[in-house]
């Protein structure tokens, strides 16, 4: 069946297109019969009127593009859903594109909200290089970078001090006895996971202990009771006794695997992981997590970004989060 268009509803209905165009966009202006007339010859024909069409003409969308690394990181999931509480109290939605720490995927987001004419963009970068944003901001289109510092100070952001989240979880590992730190995580390309891993490498430096690192391409329980089963299978002088997981679920990874070999967690290795999902406190040895208030950051990035939408001549502060150490029982007490 051909589409059918406002030409076609005005032909069945016996009225203008003025009159049909008025009926969908102005009711106001037609009269009750008219806007019977119009109804049913809707319902007849099928017809369904475009709206994207309606709202191009008007300049907005009332719609959001948010693109983030990975929704299966719970931080993630936790941060869309923290900005889509705000949004659609606001009367807008969100239309969420997972990167999977993909810089494709993530450009071939950027390039459907573009096209869509979406309002704003809500983003958590893949990497360093946001040359692809120069497209929105040619229109005036207001972005919020979410978990990531604009290296350029020009772009509105919402993060959380990774270096520092680092550092803390290193001087607890020292603290606990730890002389030699290991950390696991990456891609490297990820700020977060370079800042997490300065962090920890300076502040066990500093303190003369040793440092080793397994840099990895992604973060996930799968891979981390990989590397767990490859320290479990170090000479035990070799083996690391404090690790820090670039996150929680490559933590639990390791703590599963380092358990399931006959390995004392926090005895042997004590282990601190990052993000604090609701997983870390229900694990068989509570996890001992670096926190970071993920919906609370994906509201502010909403509200920074509504507030931007609403009067872009205003100026606007971006939004810097510390970290919190959450101790449970995979580290020991200092």
């Amino acid at each position: 069946m051909p589409d059918v268009g406002i030409r076609d509803v005005a032909a069945r209905a016996g009225l203008s297109v003025a009159t049909v165009s008025n009926a969908l966009n102005r009711p106001e202006l037609v009269s009750q019969r008219a806007a019977r007339r119009v109804q049913q010859a809707i319902d007849e024909l099928g017809y369904v009127p475009n709206v994207a069409a309606r709202q191009l003409r008007a300049g907005r969308s009332d719609v959001i593009g948010m693109a983030v690394i990975n929704i299966t990181n719970p931080f993630f999931s936790e941060s869309v859903l923290g900005a889509e509480e705000v949004t659609e109290q606001a009367g807008y939605s969100i239309i969420v594109g997972n990167s999977f720490d993909s810089r494709d995927r993530e450009s071939r987001y950027l390039e459907l909200f573009d096209r869509q004419r979406l309002d704003g963009v809500l983003l958590a970068p893949v990497s360093d290089d946001l040359s692809e944003l120069e497209r929105f901001d040619k229109r005036g289109v207001p972005i919020v970078l979410v978990d990531r510092v604009d290296p350029t100070g020009v772009r509105l952001s919402v993060s959380l001090d990774d270096v520092m989240g680092g550092a803390m979880a290193a001087d607890h590992l020292l603290a606990g006895g730890a002389r030699h730190v290991m950390f696991v995580g990456g891609p490297f390309h990820v700020a977060q996971m370079r800042d997490r891993h300065d962090g920890v490498s300076r502040a066990v430096t500093r303190a003369g202990a040793r440092f080793s690192l397994i840099e990895t391409s992604t973060l996930s329980v799968r891979l981390g009771r990989e590397i767990g089963d490859r320290i479990a299978a170090m000479p035990a002088g070799e083996r690391p006794d404090g690790v820090f997981g670039g996150n929680d679920e490559v933590a639990l990874g390791i703590m599963q695997s380092l358990i399931h070999h006959g390995i004392s967690v926090p005895d042997d290795v004590a282990i601190v992981g990052y993000d604090d999902i609701d997983f870390s406190a229900a694990a068989i040895v509570p996890l001992t997590s670096i926190s970071q208030p993920s919906l609370e950051m994906g509201r502010s990035a909403a509200r920074l970004l509504l507030s931007a939408l609403a009067d872009p001549a205003q100026e606007l502060a971006s939004v810097r989060y510390e970290p919190t150490l959450i101790q449970r029982r995979s580290t020991r007490v200092p």
